[in-house]
């Protein structure tokens, strides 16, 4: 039975002044599977293309975060994963943010997951 689902695109903007992005990931959610998760892929040419200077290492550390949080690592223990994933895709003006939250339907959210990260990061 497919059940819903909420997502949305891990995106590295790393001159916030600039508005130039790459999608570095995806995080989902389904609250009816209370499954939440985050896969995320760095291009590392890519994200210099947009800034030479860009500290890989510190992005690459921020993307982490962003699947600690999601399996209840750190601040993010004592939440809900539905809590978790409203406080991932806050709107907020940091090298890392998320994109507009999608809806869709799935079988299998891990599956999903891997094929949204094909489709819109890699």
């Amino acid at each position: 039975m497919r059940t819903p689902y909420e997502y949305a695109i891990i995106q590295a903007v790393p001159r916030i002044e600039r508005g130039e992005l790459i999608n570095v990931g995806v995080v989902l959610y389904s609250q009816r599977l209370d499954f939440l998760a985050a896969r995320t892929h760095l291009d590392e040419d890519r994200l210099r293309a947009l800034d030479p200077d860009v500290d890989v290492p510190a992005v690459a550390a921020a993307l982490a975060s962003w699947e600690a949080t999601c399996t209840g690592a750190g601040a993010a223990a004592e939440m809900k994963p539905g809590e978790r994933f409203r406080w991932l895709v806050a709107p907020r003006s940091t090298i890392l943010r998320a994109g507009p939250v999608h809806m869709g339907l799935a079988t299998d959210p891990e599956a999903e997951l891997d094929r949204l990260v094909r489709l819109l990061v890699r």
